[in-house]
Parts: structure tokens; C-alpha cells; sequence
């Protein structure tokens, strides 16, 4: 690969890290001054700043009447298992597993639950499972879109609208940046650092009717730590959706969320956040087709995930290193963008094929993405001048 020159223009904001992720442009501490820090979160102001985040969180993401949204412990992953543990059981459990996060909810089910009826339909990073695999008599575990292997669903229509089962979704790096159908989907959950650029360790539970119905005629085989219950006396503990957390809360973090989510009000709600990180994802695609040293690892541009943009290198001189010798290339690479300041976080995820990870979320500006790109031309063209002769 020729040597390039190293380019000029910076992104100016170098921040590409797909968890934590980037705050919303514009965004300084100045934005927390309303935090209502040492104060009691169960005191009526408190309190009702974390209900307008469940409040404004559903009118942003178009929520149907009758669903229940709640703030929770431990962010999304908080929010995956305490949907798991809660509503799990009366049926068996199909669970897609196409990348490392629905591989987690797929061991917890089978060997924490130790549910007897569970069955694994999962593919390689970089495709779906085949969906046509899926029984709707039972319960479906599910990522929307893969974080760590820039893989989305194309679109809830493998979802029949008269299931038997749950359809259980962990939408954390989808929510905001993909129209969500939520017409298809029984359990949604997020946290609040991903396209909104929140801070962490807050997860939100979505639950529709449905849902609700499930928890309040279930009582699980096992015991439920505090953390997780829903129910009280076979009711649904409403508390939870009205700003009752049940764990301690930070304010600061509440006062930020709301932060982001007034900025996504103020650029035009969802269509205008769905619209920013598809601009993303254009940008990085056109970028793609137009050299011959990366790729996309999602096999199919209609499964490329907005957020998460997951490439892989597949340079000649790259491919013909070792595995271990592809892994230590790739971590070069992204150090190299790292040092220079102008892509920061951007290495593919510890269990993902070696590549780059880009977060394209909607509080990622496109100028930013265009910026970096010719610095991963440049950084490919060092990275090959140290390895390539290791191939010769």
C-alpha cells in the first residue's frame, strides 16, 4: 500500500467511542447546573425530574399509549436481566445471538436460569440468524441492532402481530437512531449513554401490556433480589414507571439525560436523530466503496447498523498475517488514530474479528465522520508499511 500524506483537518469533536458515547453537540458542563445534587431523589422536585425523563423519553421515541416505561438500576444490562429473571418461565425461550451481547443473554438464560427449554439460533458476526428458525409460541430474546458487530434488523416484519410468546428486545444502542416498531415488541431496553450521549449506569424498561400482563400472572421458580421485582402481591409496582426508582439515583445523571433529551426535542425528535445517524452511516458507506482496504463487517448493506459501524480490513497485506498478527495490525491502527487525537475509542470490540468500531449516533456530527476518514486512510498506510513486509 503507498505511503499517504498525513491529512490536515481534524475532526472536532474525535470522540467515536460506541459506549460511553459522545455528548450532544454544543454540550459543556454547564448543561448540569440545574442538578438537583443532595437532594433526596424521592423528594417531589427530584422526583418529578425523573419522571419527565420517562415522559419525555416516550413522547421523543412515539411510545403507544398503555406501555409502562421505568428507570432501573445497572443501565441496559440491569435492564435485560431484570426482564429476563422476571418474566421468564411459563414458556421455552428461542434466543438469536449474533454478536457478544445476546451471546451473554443467551448464557445467562441457559446457565443461570437453567431454563429447560431454551434453544440458541445464532450466526457469525457480520449476518442475522436465520429468523425464519424463530417459534412465536414461545418467548424471543433479542438484540436490535449488534454493538459489537454493526448488525441491525432490517425491520420488525418476521414479528407476527398475533404471537403467543414475548418478543424481549434489548434496543440500547438502537433506541433513538432506529425507528423502533413497537407494535412487534412486548419488552424494550436501553441505557442512557448510548445515542443520546447520557451518562452511565441507568438502564430504562419498556413493557407493553402484554408485558405487564405476563408479570402480574408469573411468579418465577427463583428468588428475585430486590433489584429486579416488578411485582408486589401479583401487582405491578406502578412507582417503578412514575419516577419511584428502586435504587438511588444520581441527579446529575437525571439533569444530563434530560439535557440530551431536550436537545433531541429541539432538533426535530426522532425523524431528525434517525435521519443524523443514517447520515453517519452514509458517509462512512461512500467511503467504503470508494477504496479497497476495508469493508463492512455486516455481510448486507440492509443489516448495517447506523450506530455501531463495524468494518473489517481486508487489505492483501493485512489477510495475510496471522490471526495474532491481524489482531496486533488492528490494534496498531486504532492507537495510531488514537495518538494523533482524531479517533478515540474506535478499536473493535475484545471478541469482534480486528477492525474499527465507529459510532455514528445521532450525537455525532457527519463533518466529524468525513474528517476522520481519510486519518484511517492515512493510519492503514502506516499500519502496512510496519506489517507488510512480515508477509513477504
Amino acid at each position: 500500500m503507498p505511503q499517504i500524506t498525513q491529512p490536515t483537518l481534524r475532526p472536532a469533536n474525535p470522540m467515536f467511542s460506541s459506549g460511553p458515547c459522545a455528548k450532544r453537540p454544543g454540550w459543556s458542563l454547564a448543561a448540569l447546573e440545574g442538578a438537583m445534587v443532595g437532594r433526596s431523589h424521592r423528594a417531589p422536585q427530584p422526583k418529578a425530574r425523573l419522571a419527565e425523563v420517562i415522559e419525555r423519553s416516550k413522547a421523543v421515541l412515539r411510545m403507544p399509549e398503555g406501555w409502562r416505561l421505568g428507570i432501573v438500576p445497572a443501565s441496559d444490562t440491569g435492564a435485560v436481566e431484570m426482564a429476563l429473571w422476571s418474566l421468564l418461565g411459563p414458556r421455552g425461550v428461542d434466543v438469536l445471538a449474533w454478536e457478544s451481547f445476546s451471546g451473554e443473554w443467551a448464557n445467562d438464560i441457559t446457565t443461570q436460569l437453567k431454563l429447560p427449554d431454551v434453544r440458541l439460533i445464532k450466526s457469525a458476526y457480520g449476518a442475522l440468524p436465520d429468523l425464519a428458525q424463530v417459534s412465536w409460541d414461545r418467548d424471543v430474546v433479542f438484540v436490535w441492532n449488534g454493538t459489537t458487530s454493526g448488525v441491525r434488523l432490517p425491520d420488525g416484519v418476521w414479528i407476527p402481530d398475533d404471537r403467543q410468546g414475548l418478543a424481549i428486545c434489548d434496543a440500547t444502542s438502537a433506541a433513538f437512531a432506529m425507528d423502533l416498531p413497537w407494535d412487534k415488541l412486548d419488552v424494550v431496553t436501553w441505557s442512557w449513554q448510548k445515542v443520546l450521549g447520557g451518562e452511565a449506569a441507568h438502564g430504562m424498561l419498556a413493557l407493553s401490556p402484554r408485558a405487564v400482563a405476563r408479570l402480574e400472572s408469573h411468579t418465577p421458580a427463583w428468588p428475585l433480589p430486590k433489584v429486579f421485582r416488578l411485582t408486589k402481591g401479583g401487582k405491578l409496582i406502578e412507582g417503578i414507571f412514575q419516577g419511584d426508582t428502586i435504587n438511588t439515583p444520581s441527579m446529575l445523571a437525571v439533569e444530563d439525560a434530560l439535557d440530551g433529551l431536550r436537545w433531541a426535542e429541539a432538533v426535530g425528535g426522532l425523524p431528525a436523530l434517525v435521519a443524523r445517524s443514517e447520515a453517519n452511516l452514509t458517509a462512512v458507506a461512500a467511503w467504503v466503496e470508494g477504496q479497497d482496504q476495508v469493508a463492512f463487517l455486516a455481510e448486507r448493506p440492509e443489516i448495517r447498523s447506523c450506530t455501531s459501524i463495524c468494518l473489517r480490513i481486508v487489505a492483501p497485506w493485512f489477510t495475510a498475517l496471522t490471526p495474532e498478527g491481524q489482531a496486533a495490525a488492528a490494534k496498531v491502527l486504532a492507537s495510531l488514530l488514537d495518538k494523533e487525537g482524531v479517533g478515540l475509542d474506535v478499536a473493535s470490540y475484545r471478541d469482534a474479528p480486528p477492525g474499527l468500531r465507529i459510532w455514528g449516533g445521532a450525537t455525532v456530527e457527519t463533518s466529524d465522520i468525513a474528517a476522520l476518514l481519510p486519518w484511517v486512510d492515512w493510519a492503514l498506510s502506516e499500519v502496512s508499511a510496519q506489517f507488510a513486509p512480515a508477509t513477504a
